[in-house]
């Protein structure tokens, strides 16, 4: 079977069979294909779509393509949990969620990514830890799970390989936004890891992959319909992402809120987020009964400082510095200019283009424009600024955090861009807009 006539059915807008789709998978997997194959296959999928039986043998055999983790063996005393989000700018849920989680009686083995296009990626931050291992071999990962309830790392060379491969693909031939292919791409990876619960964080608004509600729904409804076809219990919560989610983008930066959040200094709205997936997860995994007493319990976990206490486990378990808890400026790289950017009239923010200040950290080097870059960890933005904020003289937009004056400068400009700032108070918005639970209601 020939990549080229999957590739030419696709594009001219058939349903491929299953064996079609398994030659597809063994070729990302094998490397029989090309990279200009898999890119034209992607973007194929992207403008002709998959039907609903297409994208569940596609996330069945990417899932297949590499080992399938078991937790059984290890009498683990709670259920195997995991979050994963579609992507945003300034999203580090998942460096919260996941203690938080374990500190409440869950597992959490995530397997994350690194980012794609505008939106930063989880491995990328925890990169920015001196020695922290995103790769560890499936005992270790197994281990760290087992000692501190959470692992976060990205993918090795036995999970959903075939998935790894399409992954740093579609991040630089434009076809990131492909509903099919990223429920494929997220769910082969949670179906690898042997959970028995996940809850969706799908991202809505100018900084998401989503950037319409309708979007977003659609996405929401693909994933939890193919987990729940494929025996993984999921729900969804559709959150806002017309702005910066917390006060920091970039890798190092974000790395630096999570301390500061998990040792009580928190963004509202990020701890919106955090606290609504932290319930349907404790929920979902029958660890609570009801919402309340989730909240509750995840609320405890924060204000006793075990969820703090799992990161700082986690992180020296996978190799970081045991003491990053108590001197993260000790460890995480500083950029060597730091400058407040401020708005050229005072006034109150009304808006802003998240993707706009996502590309601009990319420009930065806190992304990648292609697959081969080099990730600059320090860079990004500090203090930024919310929608209802008052910026002026002494309130900045926020604080560029760059490796030279010429690249600050540039950013200045996108950022004054991309944050309308008007006369007019805004209301405020809440974070979760929806919720997609398994019955697909």
């Amino acid at each position: 079977m020939l990549a080229q006539e999957i590739i030419r059915s696709k594009r001219d807008g058939a349903a491929l069979s299953e064996d079609q789709i398994a030659c597809m998978v063994k070729g990302l997997a094998d490397e029989s294909i090309s990279e200009g194959q898999i890119a034209a296959f992607a973007m194929a999928v992207f403008f002709q779509g998959m039907t609903m039986d297409e994208c569940t043998v596609l996330t069945r055999e990417m899932t297949r393509s590499g080992t399938v983790l078991e937790w059984s063996d290890l009498d683990l005393p709670g259920p195997v949990l995991d979050k994963h989000s579609t992507g945003g700018v300034g999203d580090k849920v998942s460096l919260m969620l996941g203690p938080i989680v374990a500190a409440c009686g869950g597992f959490v083995p995530m397997i994350s990514g690194r980012g794609l296009g505008h939106t930063g990626g989880t491995l990328d931050k925890l990169d920015a830890i001196p020695g922290y291992c995103t790769a560890p071999d499936n005992a270790r990962f197994r281990q760290v799970v087992q000692q501190t309830g959470c692992a976060i790392i990205g993918q090795t060379s036995d999970l959903a390989p075939a998935d790894k491969r399409l992954y740093g693909i579609r991040d630089v031939t434009g076809t990131v936004e492909s509903i099919p292919l990223i429920t494929a791409s997220i769910l082969s990876k949670k179906l690898a890891a042997g959970l028995q619960g996940l809850v969706m964080d799908v991202k809505t608004g100018s900084g998401a992959v989503s950037d319409t509600m309708a979007k977003a729904q659609e996405l929401a409804e693909s994933i939890v319909a193919v987990a729940n076809a494929s025996g993984l219990p999921t729900s969804a919560l559709i959150t806002d992402m017309d702005q910066v989610l917390g006060s920091n983008v970039g890798n190092a930066l974000e790395v630096a809120e999570t301390v500061a959040y998990l040792k009580g200094q928190r963004d509202r709205r990020l701890h919106e987020v955090v606290l609504a997936l932290a319930v349907e997860l404790l929920v979902l995994g029958k660890i609570d009964d009801s919402r309340d007493a989730a909240r509750a319990r995840a609320e405890k976990s924060l204000a006793s400082g075990a969820a703090a206490e799992v990161f700082g486990r986690m992180v020296a378990a996978l190799g970081g510095p045991a003491d990053l808890m108590d001197k993260p400026e000790g460890y995480l790289p500083a950029a060597p200019v730091a400058r407040a950017c401020y708005a050229e009239n005072a006034g109150f923010v009304t808006a802003m283009n998240t993707r706009e200040i996502g590309l601009a950290v990319v420009s930065l080097g806190g992304g990648r424009g292609r697959a081969s870059d080099v990730i600059d960890y320090s860079v990004g933005l500090s203090d930024i600024c919310a929608v209802g904020d008052a910026v002026d003289g002494e309130r900045p937009l926020a604080v560029i955090h760059a490796a030279s004056n010429a690249a600050a400068d540039a950013v200045e400009q996108t950022l004054r861009a991309a944050i309308r700032v008007g006369d007019q108070l805004m209301a405020e918005q809440g974070m979760v807009q929806g919720c997609i639970v398994r019955d697909g209601t």
